[in-house]
């Protein structure tokens, strides 16, 4: 049975309640019917934090999705719940939430260059507070960095509202500007579609966890710009609190 994912619909969860569907023993994993730990994916790592159970608690060091179903690995020294008990699970909220915000900061640049230049994003790789983008562009300089980020901050304090939708897989296959990836990676099974909309700014298909505005990001700074071969810039950006009185 697939495990019903409510990072998916809420990704303000920071705690849940759950029961365990699965467990194995030679992994120390374990499935649960339920979960608001992100798998990763997309370029965003998997969330951390802890799982109770009657009689016992584990540190969830990893998380991952196989054919539907997101397993817990727990801190190897811990027990392992019992199949079918009943489980609560807490996520590392700091760490998930800087997630939120850089995810969503890599969303405004998307949007940024898309509308600038209408060139699709080649690679893209996130931690906690630090990410980067690759596009097709022809040239880069440190000058169009200094011009993305201001942009880039001038969405943010328009403080544009972040939606999540699905959207029927045929029609989203009709709109191409919905892939933002040079290479559409989306398995064609996968329908509906889950779609981040940054409303007025950047709407695509995304299976990640974002802030609900572009306010929450805080602020970017582009900290290096590179050229990574023909047609393959990459853009590196970091999110930092807003300076005072901002």
């Amino acid at each position: 049975m697939a495990t019903e994912q409510l990072y998916s619909t809420d990704a303000y969860l920071r705690t849940f309640e759950a029961a365990v569907a699965e467990v194995d023993a030679d992994g120390h994993r374990v499935a649960l019917d339920r979960t608001a730990f992100y798998p990763g994916g997309g370029g965003q790592p998997h969330d951390t934090g802890t799982l109770a159970w009657d009689g016992g608690r584990a540190a969830v060091a990893k998380v991952a999705a196989d054919r539907g179903i997101v397993w817990h690995w727990l801190d190897p020294d811990a027990p392992l719940p019992d199949p079918a008990s009943a489980a609560e699970g807490s996520l590392d909220w700091d760490r998930r939430h800087l997630l939120m915000r850089t995810h969503t900061a890599l969303h405004i640049l998307c949007g940024v260059i898309w509308h600038e230049f209408g060139v699709a994003v080649t690679g893209g790789n996130m931690t906690p507070g630090e990410g980067r983008l690759d596009f097709e562009l022809d040239a880069m300089s440190a000058e169009l960095g200094q011009r993305v980020e201001r942009r880039v901050n001038d969405e943010i304090e328009r403080a544009r509202a972040v939606l999540v939708d699905f959207v029927d897989r045929g029609a989203a296959d009709a709109d191409p500007a919905l892939i933002r990836t040079k290479a559409n990676l989306i398995p064609a099974a996968i329908d509906p579609l889950r779609v981040i909309d940054i409303v007025g700014l950047d709407k695509q298909a995304d299976g990640g966890t974002h802030v609900a505005t572009t306010a929450e990001v805080g602020a970017v700074r582009v900290t290096k710009t590179e050229s990574k071969g023909k047609a393959n810039k990459r853009i590196r950006i970091a999110v930092e609190e807003p300076a005072a009185g901002a």
